[in-house]
């Protein structure tokens, strides 16, 4: 009696979910496409990944390559306790926010456009939305930096009577112009990348549960929420995750806008001037490895938050 009840009041574990064969052959098929390209992938990034991390152990000059010695971990220490590294994180935490935020928005409205467009205007509509992201990010920056330009912009002439524009406004000389000039460069360059993601995730949602919504009343708010965006989850979740490592990233705009003056310096260019400019390969590196830190945070991140079942996605088990 005793046995039976010890052995009723023992939690019963669930039976792990078994993959089909369909599912095994798509996985095994995943890493025959995808492997050749990982495993090349892995050793191009890792050598450089490794050097950084060995040589962030060192002081190390360029300008000195015989007084290199043993430090540990006391450049990261240097670093981590100057104010100047958590206000040029906090500078990109701002820059990243903001523009993943904003494109995230009008690259899902330009997806409705694109997905609701006639067919026979829709390629026109892509390839015109497609024209900023296809400028190189160095011209896009210099096309900005020139419209903006106190000198030679036509931003301050054209739009002077928008309250606060004026034909002496130096956009580049206080932080809040400047920084908001880069976000929006970032933006209108970045936001076609968000839209063909989010147009693929829009692809993806099933004609008849949208139908069957709007037979059942639901609004088209409702429709939206309760269907629509639940199965582009793992489109939102790409689009971004793709874009706050690359935004979080950014080097051109704010080297060719401001070169980090006005407060508006972010870790790539601080790690860019410690190891370029003043030749300091220890703390560049030091630099470098944190940066890389910060960006596995954010896909971490990520990844926990939309909680994502890729394998649910593409229906299989």
């Amino acid at each position: 009696m005793s046995t039976t009840t010890e052995t009723a009041r023992k939690p019963v574990r669930e039976a792990r979910p078994v993959k089909s064969d369909r599912a095994k052959a798509e996985s095994r098929l995943g890493w025959l496409l995808a492997g050749p390209a990982f495993v090349i992938m892995l050793l191009v990034t890792a050598y450089p990944i490794l050097q950084a991390v060995y040589d962030s152990l060192f002081s190390y000059r360029l300008t000195a390559p015989d007084d290199r010695h043993f430090v540990g971990l006391a450049n990261y220490g240097v670093i981590l306790t100057d104010w100047v590294w958590w206000r040029d994180l906090l500078v990109t935490l701002l820059v990243t926010v903001v523009t993943v935020v904003v494109e995230l928005i009008l690259g899902f409205a330009l997806a409705l456009v694109m997905h609701g467009a006639l067919k026979s205007i829709r390629g026109i509509l892509r390839t015109a939305i497609l024209v900023p992201y296809g400028i190189i990010t160095v011209v896009s920056a210099f096309a900005w930096y020139y419209a903006f330009d106190i000198n030679s912009g036509f931003v301050n002439q054209w739009f002077s009577w928008v309250p606060g524009i004026s034909p002496d406004l130096n956009w580049f000389a206080h932080f809040e112009t400047s920084i908001a000039v880069i976000i929006a460069s970032e933006i209108w360059k970045t936001t076609p990348f968000i839209s063909l993601l989010l147009l693929s995730g829009l692809a993806q949602v099933p004609g008849e549960l949208t139908e069957a919504a709007k037979v059942d009343g639901a609004t088209r708010w409702e429709v939206m929420r309760k269907v629509t965006l639940p199965n582009m989850k793992a489109a939102i979740m790409v689009a971004v995750l793709f874009r706050a490592l690359d935004a979080f990233r950014i080097f051109d705009n704010v080297f060719i806008m401001t070169n980090g003056a006005n407060s508006t310096e972010v870790l790539s260019l601080l790690a860019y001037r410690t190891s370029i400019g003043r030749l300091e390969i220890g703390m560049g590196s030091a630099v470098s490895v944190l940066l890389f830190i910060c960006v596995l945070l954010i896909a971490f991140i990520a990844i926990k938050v939309f909680k994502v079942d890729l394998a649910g996605t593409r229906g299989g088990n």
